[in-house]
């Protein structure tokens, strides 16, 4: 369905809440806004299948715009609202935008982008002057109604960037599609986690990432409520929970390490009985952190892995983790693979990289290297990730290809190290990187964020390292503890890694 079909039946109903303030749309109300949109992108020469970006933080604009796109026939990419001018102008030329949107505190950044590329005009969303281009004020001028060429539009959305560029999962041009043809992720949203026109949904992360923007619109292609985070805080996110009664919610294990941080008096202080389905992905959960939103939570924690590019799905439901600790499931969509370097498949509980088949195939916009680097000789594709089957076919992984750590001739993957010191009471944040070692190649060097920053410091460290020898065999344990008041992470959860590994090997070679 489509949120216009909504707006016939159940006008009245909240659409969008904003969770801090309680601002809300109704379903007739957000119609007609993105009616109006629509008008206003074919007024300014937008034709179907051209593209437009939004650089915007969370609020019911972005997704007013994304409405307005999507019942255009326009191709719409989401920029991270932390990218550097440089970052947003790459994707503006790699993309071919022709409209960029942004909101009002990220004017400068949005202008600076635009005047590197041609052809880019800028709308700002938020409170501007008269002078510029007013997102709200030149809708506002538009009609309520349908554009006469209604037709599908589709996301263009880009990998997060930690291991390198931005990259654009090539998206298919709208080719008179419906406005309100299946879709993908509303299928799954039914069908697999029961979301229907009654389910309120918290949308805790930014909407750039594909995940929120996805699900969000999923959850109004059912007829649900939408209430949306600014911004991420945990004691706000319970407060959200308790307030406005929801019943389901998508998360990331970052999301859960910082809940689990808040003291026993604080997380026992919200009624979250409303929570019928905490959907969790982006990165895999560490056991221990799993564990405690279980014995939080109860058995609500669905968890899935799959990517932007959407080769393929696993899933698994909480009573099947606690007989599977650690996994991501079973495959919903396409067949798993592990294979070696070689690309030949690897017996059950060997690791190797994951790869999918019988999934939707992929492009990356204007890269055919990486496109082809994806695949295998057999026309497997992966999602850069490592790990095992087991022999009942469920999915454990292990860490990002490129993260590996090559130690004296050992291949060390991260990711059981982070997970294993996430679980230390005065560790907030970590990251472990292999930095490099004249004897050994590379050492394994653990960078803290400190749960108090004025408790970093040689006995701190000394302690990290005797914790993580008493959990992880010795090869594995950390040679090296340094502290960083906050780690580069992404507000969907990921690492930039490569931005603290690249800094110590810069710092070798200027050596």
């Amino acid at each position: 369905m489509h949120p216009s079909e909504h707006a016939k039946t159940t006008p009245d109903k909240p659409a969008i809440i904003m969770a801090e303030t309680g601002e809300a749309l109704t379903y007739g109300e957000f119609d007609a806004l993105s009616n109006q949109g629509a008008q206003l992108f074919r007024a300014v020469g937008l034709r179907t299948g051209d593209v437009i970006a939004l650089l915007m933080n969370n609020g019911p604009r972005f997704l007013e715009a994304a409405w307005a796109a999507q019942r255009s026939g326009l191709v719409f990419t989401c920029i991270s609202t932390r990218s550097t001018a440089a970052d947003v102008a790459y994707i503006l030329r790699d993309s071919g935008a022709k409209l960029l949107i942004c909101s009002a505190a990220l004017e400068e950044v949005a202008r600076s982008a635009a005047n590197e590329c041609s052809g880019v005009e800028v709308l700002v969303a938020g409170e501007v002057g008269a002078a510029r281009r007013d997102f709200e004020r030149l809708r506002a001028e538009r009609p309520s109604t349908p554009i006469p060429d209604e037709s599908a539009g589709i996301d263009l959305l880009y990998s997060s960037g930690t291991t390198g560029r931005p990259k654009g999962v090539k998206a298919k041009v709208p080719s008179g599609e419906p406005i309100g043809a299946p879709n993908r992720v509303a299928d799954m949203a039914r069908l697999r986690f029961g979301f229907d026109s009654d389910t309120i949904y918290l949308s805790p992360a930014p909407l750039y990432h594909a995940a929120p923007l996805r699900w969000c619109m999923a959850v109004h292609r059912l007829g649900g409520t939408v209430v949306m985070m600014e911004k991420f805080d945990a004691m706000a996110a319970l407060r959200a929970i308790e307030r406005y009664r929801i019943s389901a919610a998508q998360w990331v294990p970052t999301h859960f390490v910082r809940l689990l941080k808040l003291e026993q008096a604080q997380r026992e202080g919200f009624d979250l009985s409303s929570l019928k389905m905490a959907i969790h992905a982006a990165a895999p959960c560490p056991v221990a952190v799993k564990d405690g939103m279980l014995a939080w939570w109860g058995p609500v924690l669905h968890e899935y892995y799959a990517g932007t590019e959407g080769v393929g799905m696993t899933a698994i439901a909480p009573d099947e983790w606690l007989r599977k600790k650690g996994s991501v499931g079973r495959p919903v969509l396409g067949e798993v693979h592990v294979c070696d370097d070689a690309g030949e498949p690897l017996p059950h509980g060997m690791e190797g990289m994951v790869y999918f088949s019988g999934g939707a195939t992929f492009e990356y916009l204007n890269d055919p290297e990486k496109t082809a680097g994806s695949y295998n000789k057999a026309g497997w594709a992966t999602l850069g990730d490592v790990g095992y089957l087991d022999a009942d076919g469920y999915l454990f992984l292990t860490d990002r290809k490129s993260f590996m750590i090559i130690s004296g001739g050992v291949n060390i993957y991260p990711q059981e190290i982070e997970n294993c010191l996430i679980s230390h009471p005065q560790i907030a944040d970590v990251a472990v990187i292999g930095a490099p070692d004249e004897e050994m190649g590379e050492r394994v060097v653990a960078v803290v964020q400190p749960m108090r920053w004025e408790d970093r410091g040689e006995a701190l460290a000394a302690e990290i390292m005797k914790y993580a020898r008493g959990h992880l065999s010795h090869v594995k344990a950390p040679r090296q503890v340094d502290f960083q008041k906050e780690l580069p992470r992404h507000e969907n959860g990921k690492l930039y890694k490569r931005l603290i590994r690249d800094a110590y090997w810069s710092n070798a070679r200027a050596g």
